[in-house]
């Protein structure tokens, strides 16, 4: 049967918890008052740490339930039953424990509402990690009926009670108890008789004849040393043959009349007790005389005790009786183990029925006692008493005792437990070695490995009758036995150990004496280390990328040594800029790529791994952009796969890159002439805004004019890139003329005195940017042009080189040749398809008078 808890995955625990009563009777039937005393064994042989409760029950007729008397909980306490919590108080009710194993119920006084079917019960409980506790096992002994007659006081109760004897006797000789009883009717009526020794009952006559005899004179009973009969209606008598220095004390007889009802059960009445008397026991004079000799001291568990007992002064024929009296015993009375008559007939008591014993009488004057196999609860006073039976009928004994101790098991069971090799390599064998002294006794030894909580999982349990039963997975391990007389080596090999089976082993043994199984403390704790293989992981990568903005980066991490032809690697990209590193992607041993979380997804869409042979891991950012500058870092883990089929990484590598995007160089230049310029009211003026250079062949441009006065500065036309145009003061009438790709004309129309000031202009160049968008890549500024509005109505101008009158003849043919040009353009535009004005590498040429109120 197993039994398997929460946390127990692979563990087994074996069932092995027995409960048997000792000798049990088929039903017991007792007087109210009378004493009561049961015996009951229970024993486990489970490899976990486990705790036994122990209890005692009463299931009375009718009951639906049973009811525990008195019971031993898993923490060791000992409580009484509901119902007999007074009674408990009192001492009369009480629960020993003799040994190992054996448990025993002692009830002082009967009472009638005892009766019932009486019987005990064990049960097995393990602890989880949780602390929690569960009950793995539970078996009940044998139910024994138990009968307990009620005393009845009738009107016919008075009993008087009268003990007569020879209070001085000659030990070997008859002790004779006579009990006499006075009482109306005594013809019709019915009587309990019972003798009592220093208050303790002997033996017992019931009201139909039934003798019953107390525990410690059972076997003189049997041997015929105690007989008790009725010899009339007044009178029982008890004989004890032969009488022993030891029976001398104080004896009372007591009497109780008893009452058939009608369903035949007898009801008992008041007891009466006689006087009590003194006997003495006398030893004869004679020339016997016993010694006894202990062959060794003290004895290991598991090996023979032999004791000899000599004999001198011999006259007649001889018997011989071995008794014990057990060391955690609290009874002062010594129990029999084995008798030898004189003719040389053996008996074994019946508590040793199953035991070896034997008494061997090697010469006439020597008997020899051995017990085999014996344990710690044998330890004890034991006695040996030679009866001799002269030729006139004369019988005398002598006895002599001896202290014999036998040691714990605990104390000559020694464990070692050692590691050959403590740290080994992942893909090697581990080899422990748990060194075992012991006498020889039945042993299981269990091979354990401690979990992550601390508690203990079994892998291998090797019995005492040579099965083994594997808890692990077999296939991983061995194990040998290598038997040295009391020396045993156990050996557990871990084939092809990977770090799943690195950790602390124990190991522990069990010893079976008796029908008891007894778990011992167990070994010291050996850590195995399991370690990576040495890495011969080595990469390289790119060290300096410089490359132009909008453009693909390509970034080679390339691994150049490995640990193993079947590694296989996980890869991390980082990049960091000004001492902030951030994780890019990553890509598992098998594949697995993810990106890291502060990886923007602008980003994600333009980057991208890819593995080649070599193996190489190439990092691809498209259209490379000013913010993916930085220092890139390539992170290789190597990772090898261990005997279970499981993967583990070796120490990483990484190398680094160094990555630089620049932008295209700035060469946006604009007209920077300065100029003055006088005219009269009504007179139109241009502010010119002439490119001369650009950066780029696909640049556009935004040109913005602006008008100063003193520190005012105005905005008074903006032509944005997308051919969009936007007038910004409503008290200027402004014509706008782009006559080229890099000439832009503004005109104020019909000029006012309020229109002096200084006129210029400022061009923004845009060049193309990644994902399809535009960023501003320059700013550039034209020279200043100071223009006044004289009020009379004339107008002068006063200008550089570049605006005086004596030049107005060139510049006069250069304007109609300009003119010439803008006609043949328009013309061939007009002829065309007009293409979206988003999508023109410069603005149409055309030119428009802008109203007063197109700001509005």
């Amino acid at each position: 049967m197993v039994q398997c808890l929460s946390f127990c995955i692979a563990t087994v625990i074996d069932n092995s918890l027995s409960v048997t009563s000792s000798d049990p009777p088929t039903s017991l039937s007792f007087n109210e008052g009378e004493a009561l005393s049961l015996i009951c064994q229970a024993s486990t042989n489970t490899i976990q740490h486990v705790h036994l409760a122990f209890a005692w029950y009463l299931h009375k007729e009718g009951a639906q339930d049973a009811k525990p008397i008195i019971s031993l909980d898993r923490d060791f306490t000992l409580a009484p039953g509901e119902g007999f919590e007074q009674r408990y108080r009192d001492a009369a009710i009480r629960l020993d424990k003799l040994d190992e194993a054996m448990y025993t119920l002692n009830i002082a006084e009967l009472e009638q509402s005892d009766q019932g079917q009486i019987y005990c019960q064990a049960q097995e409980w393990i602890q989880d990690p949780d602390r929690s506790w569960y009950k793995i096992s539970q078996k009940d002994a044998e139910k024994i009926p138990l009968t307990v007659k009620a005393k009845v006081v009738t009107s016919m109760s008075v009993v008087e009670v009268s003990l007569s004897a020879q209070n001085a006797l000659q030990e070997g000789q008859e002790l004779l108890l006579s009990c006499g009883i006075n009482a109306q009717n005594l013809a019709k009526r019915f009587f309990s008789v019972a003798w009592l020794w220093k208050g303790i009952e002997l033996a017992k006559i019931g009201p139909t004849g039934i003798l019953t005899v107390r525990q410690e004179y059972i076997d003189r009973e049997r041997n015929g040393e105690l007989k008790a009969t009725r010899t009339g209606n007044n009178n029982y008598q008890l004989r004890i043959k032969p009488v022993k220095t030891t029976d001398k004390g104080s004896y009372s007889c007591r009497a109780w009349p008893e009452e058939r009802g009608e369903d035949g059960n007898f009801n008992q009445g008041a007891a009466q007790d006689s006087q009590p008397m003194d006997i003495n026991i006398f030893t004869p004079e004679s020339g016997l005389s016993v010694k006894m000799e202990n062959m060794k001291q003290p004895l290991a568990p598991g090996e023979k005790l032999k004791l000899i007992c000599e004999v001198d002064g011999v006259k007649g024929q001889l018997s011989v009786t071995w008794k014990r009296k057990p060391t955690l015993s609290t009874s002062s009375l010594f129990a029999t183990i084995i008798s030898l008559n004189e003719n040389g007939v053996t008996e074994k008591a019946g508590a040793f029925t199953s035991r070896e014993v034997r008494v061997t009488r090697p010469t006439t004057n020597k008997f020899v006692f051995e017990l085999a196999d014996v344990a710690e609860f044998d330890s004890g006073t034991y006695e040996c008493t030679v009866s001799e039976t002269q030729p006139n009928g004369r019988t005398q004994s002598q006895t002599q005792n001896v202290n014999v101790s036998v040691k714990s098991i605990d104390s000559v069971v020694k464990m070692a437990l050692r590691n050959r090799e403590p740290t080994v390599t992942v893909g090697n064998d581990v080899q422990l070695m748990c060194k075992v002294t012991s006498p020889r006794v039945p042993m299981t030894l269990t091979w354990s490995k401690e979990t992550e909580d601390s508690n203990l999982n079994t892998i291998v349990v090797l019995y005492s009758n040579g099965s083994i039963s594997w808890s692990g997975d077999q296939y991983r391990y061995q194990v040998q036995v290598d038997n040295q007389g009391n020396t045993i080596m156990h050996n557990l090999k871990v084939l092809r150990a990977s770090h799943r089976e690195a950790g602390k082993y124990q190991c522990m043994v069990s010893v079976f004496l008796h029908n008891v199984y007894k778990k011992l403390p167990p070994s010291n704790l050996v850590n195995v280390q399991v370690q990576n293989p040495a890495s011969k992981l080595a990469i390289s990568s790119n060290h300096i990328i410089v490359q132009r903005i909008n453009t693909d980066i390509q970034i080679d991490c390339k691994v150049t040594s490995r640990t193993s032809e079947f590694s296989l690697f996980a890869v991390t990209w980082e990049l960091q800029q000004d001492a902030v590193k951030k994780t890019i992607l990553t890509s598992d041993h098998n594949g697995i790529i993810t990106f890291g979380k502060q990886i923007e997804e602008s980003l994600m869409k333009r980057i991208s791994m890819r593995h080649t042979d070599g193996p190489t891991f190439e990092l691809t950012i498209q259209q490379v952009r000013i913010s993916d500058k930085g220092i890139y870092m390539c992170k290789v883990a190597e990772y090898l796969q261990d005997p279970w089929g499981e993967w583990f990484s070796l120490s990483d590598k990484n190398s680094t890159t160094n990555v630089n995007v620049t932008e295209p160089e700035k060469k946006l230049f604009v007209e920077k002439n300065e100029g003055e310029m006088n005219i009269s009211i009504a007179e139109d003026f241009s502010i010119p805004c002439h490119i001369t250079e650009q950066s780029s062949k696909e640049s556009q441009f935004q040109v913005t004019w602006f008008w100063q006065q003193g520190t005012e500065v105005k905005t008074i036309f903006t032509a944005y890139r997308n051919s969009t145009l936007k007038a910004s003061d409503k008290n200027v009438v402004v014509r706008y003329d782009h006559p080229s790709p890099r000439q832009f004309d503004l005109t104020v129309l019909k000029s006012n005195v309020e229109n002096s000031g200084m006129y210029f202009c400022e061009v923004e160049e845009w060049i193309h940017a990644p994902a399809d968008e535009w960023q501003k890549h320059a700013v550039e500024k034209s020279g200043n042009l100071n223009v006044t509005v004289d009020a009379e109505g004339y107008a002068k101008a006063a200008t550089d080189l570049t605006w005086q009158a004596s030049t107005w003849i060139p510049i006069f043919a250069i304007t109609v040749s300009i003119c010439l040009c803008i006609i043949t353009i328009l013309s061939c535009k007009l002829c065309r398809r007009k293409t979206p004005a988003g999508k023109n590498s410069g603005h149409p040429l055309w030119t428009e008078q802008v109203p007063l109120d197109l700001n509005a």
